[in-house]
């Protein structure tokens, strides 16, 4: 055991100079080493530096080798996901890091794969190893370890699995997958336990959920031991980190700028960007006909945020930034090509329309421009005028500021990455047309415009999350311009998704982790059990923390004929608790059977192809109300009724309506839901716009403030 750090060694000192970490950054790297040198660390039971997607995982892991340079470690080994993209972005990461002490011959850099002889001289320097997570690069890994450089097996070694996820620890729901999988998991240990001085860091944003829970938790008797990491550090995120928060929960406040973030892409427009098909969409309309309206606002409205960023660049008299935008929606190829030809007609045809100063130019500037607007004038920035803007827009296109690139494995990774290992932006304007690469974790700057339909089979955390290459550093000038384009299927997921990760993450901010979030399911006797994480799709979850709010959103409602009859026995429900039949009685308590009851025919009022997941909201019910110790308690619901409202299915901005409770039915719900959940009833009279005319019930769940936060497994709930 070290008991205090060398924290002056020449290799930490050296990358502190050169990339002044902040203090909250040198005390998380000083207490990972720490700990790695204290602990013995395994690939069961690693240590774990959780950072959050685009946060500067990878700036402070190189600061942890650094530090474990100097500090007794020899040879560290970074494990990458199995592209060459990423792994190419690794090592040149690595060069530009050590580069004067490279070039000093105080450490050597190498991917495994075109590893050179090593010279007795080299080996006793510090060393570096890139190893993709796949089969051959693992073998060459040991071959160079065990067979043709035996002596540095005696050397003291640190393994940094960056990008850590449920493959690194074998754990997968693919079966086609699982074996290499397991050959490759099989593969680290096998090294670690052949080597007696190596240790075992994980880095990542979307971590196995495991780790998260309780030693053990006993619910109906049944006790659930769960397998955690030895040790875990937050890596600390800056001022200007723009993550989940400003995508999914920032963007529902109406007056902020990340308001006008999102547009809603109809599923239909996905189905197209397939394949072609002339009977559907013919690519000589594609500026005009609506089969394709959200992507060519997209790249339009990209065009145009460009330019202005430019031309605020400009005013500022600062270097012109070039900028990016992603079109992921497909992993197949044809698809890539077929997307690209769209992109081409588009912005040629574009091209032609303004050359001929026509109307259907000036109308898709102008509409591109009043978009972009809404948020630029909430901002300090200024907002340059239409016709300078028109004129802006005209030189981009005339002059071949717009560049359109296929993402995928066909090809060289030395075309697409610059010498920091991110993708090249090779003109002002760049349009990227995603495949797998973008799956991996490649680094993207600059990026203002984001299209997204990619609908995996099951929605992982740690797929789903990696491709939002829109997280990390984002100064607010961009942001102004930054739009996301997806499905409202899509965004829902992501939003849930993001709600799981920040329960996890508050867990660990707040000391909590010892007590950790609670997974549970539903077995087939509808009982709550423990649920094992590795199994959870993150698309399926329901996080509930305490005073969090829980209702539908996006529903229809059927037709008179179908909704009186439930509506009726609501009323009747209701009646026998509360006599008072005024618009706004005081709450009072219900068993929960009955507001089940109530939930199970407000279910029936909705037409069918909702988001809205009954199931899970009743599990939430019935699970919140067998939390008190209170036997007075237990089982009991506070409800709230509000009767005579008439709120319109979407809000004056096109979105649709999330919140038909006021401020003070939040206040109040929140007020008295402390053991138990408060439910808000709101008897709407349909009549607004969007609704069938008919009267129906709109429920708002909130969450008690005594209770831990809990992740239901929603997937696995039985029928």
């Amino acid at each position: 055991m070290i008991s205090t750090l060398d924290m002056k060694g020449s290799f930490f000192t050296y990358l502190n100079e050169k990339n002044k970490y902040s203090v909250e950054m040198i005390k998380c790297m000083e207490r990972t080493v720490q700990k790695l040198l204290d602990t013995e660390t395994t690939l069961d039971r690693p240590g774990m530096l959780l950072g959050k997607i685009q946060s500067g995982k990878t700036r402070t892991f190189l600061g942890v080798m650094s530090l474990a340079y100097d500090n007794g470690y020899d040879v560290v080994i970074i494990l990458t996901k199995g592209t060459k993209a990423l792994s190419q972005q690794t090592l040149e990461r690595l060069k530009a890091e050590f580069k004067d002490l490279n070039e000093e011959d105080k450490i050597q850099i190498f991917d495994i794969m075109v590893l050179p002889t090593l010279t007795r001289y080299e080996r006793h320097q510090k060393l570096a190893f890139v190893v993709k997570k796949e089969i051959r690069n693992m073998d060459r890994f040991h071959q160079a370890f065990f067979e043709t450089y035996p002596d540095l097996i005696d050397k003291k070694i640190l393994i940094i699995d960056d990008e850590a996820d449920f493959a690194s620890i074998g754990f997968t729901n693919k079966k086609d997958e699982e074996p290499e999988i397991k050959k490759i998991a099989g593969k680290i240990d096998e090294f670690r336990q052949r080597v007696e001085g190596c240790s075992f860091l994980q880095v990542t944003a979307t971590p196995y959920s495991l780790y998260l829970q309780p030693e053990d938790i006993a619910i109906d008797s049944e006790v659930f031991k769960p397998i955690k990491p030895i040790f875990t550090e937050l890596v600390p995120i800056h001022d200007k980190y723009i993550g989940g928060e400003y995508y999914f929960q920032n963007s529902e406040e109406e007056g902020s700028i990340a308001y006008h973030l999102y547009k809603e892409v109809h599923k239909d427009e996905l189905s197209v960007l397939k394949k072609q098909d002339r009977r559907v969409f013919k690519i000589e309309e594609c500026l005009f006909n609506n089969k394709i309206k959200s992507l060519r606002d997209a790249v339009v409205t990209f065009i145009v945020g460009g330019c202005i960023r430019r031309m605020q660049d400009r005013q500022k008299n600062v270097v012109l930034r070039k900028y990016s935008f992603i079109i992921h929606t497909e992993q197949a190829k044809a698809a890539h090509e077929w997307q690209e030809s769209i992109i081409d007609a588009i912005v040629e045809k574009l091209l032609q329309e303004s050359r001929e100063n026509s109307p259907l130019f000036h109308r898709l500037i102008q509409d591109a421009y009043a978009n972009l607007e809404k948020s630029i004038e909430l901002s300090p920035l200024m907002m340059p005028g239409l016709p300078e803007v028109v004129l802006e827009t005209k030189k981009a296109l005339d002059e071949g500021h717009i560049m359109i690139t296929k993402v995928n494995s066909e090809k060289d990774v030395n075309q697409l990455l610059d010498t920091s290992g991110q993708l090249k932006l090779r003109t002002p304007l760049n349009i990227f047309i995603g495949g797998q690469i973008l799956d991996r974790g490649i680094t993207i700057g600059n990026l203002i415009g984001f299209y997204y339909g990619r609908r995996p089979k099951t929605f992982q955390q740690d797929t789903v999350l990696q491709h939002s290459r829109m997280y990390g550093a984002r100064p607010i000038e961009d942001l102004t311009v930054t739009r996301f384009y997806t499905t409202s299927d899509i965004y829902s997921v992501m939003q849930r998704i993001h709600q799981f990760d920040s329960a996890l993450r508050e867990a660990f901010e707040k000391g909590k982790h010892d007590k950790g979030v609670v997974f549970i399911q539903k077995d087939a006797n509808s009982q709550i059990i423990p649920c094992s994480p590795n199994k959870i799709l993150l698309s399926e979850t329901t996080t509930l923390k305490p005073k969090a709010r829980l209702l539908p959103v996006d529903f229809k409602i059927r037709p008179k004929t179908h909704v009186q009859k439930p509506v009726a026995a609501i009323d009747t429900i209701i009646g026998n608790y509360c006599k008072d039949s005024s618009n706004n009685p005081d709450p009072f308590m219900m068993d929960v059977s009955d507001v089940v009851e109530i939930i199970n025919h407000i279910g029936t009022t909705f037409e069918e192809g909702h988001l809205w997941n009954k199931k899970a909201y009743i599990a939430s019910l019935e699970y919140l109300t067998a939390l008190p110790k209170d036997k007075m308690l237990k089982g009991k619901v506070w409800v709230i009724i509000r009767r005579d409202r008439d709120i319109s299915r979407e809000k004056s901005d096109g979105r649709l309506e999330n919140s038909p409770d006021s401020y003070q039915e939040k206040g109040l719900a929140k007020d008295i839901a402390i053991d138990i959940p408060a439910i808000v009833l709101l008897k709407q009279k349909g009549t607004a716009a969007g609704w069938s005319g008919s009267p129906f019930y709109w429920p708002v769940l909130v969450a008690p403030k005594k209770m831990q936060t809990v992740v239901f497994a929603n997937h696995l709930f039985a029928d």
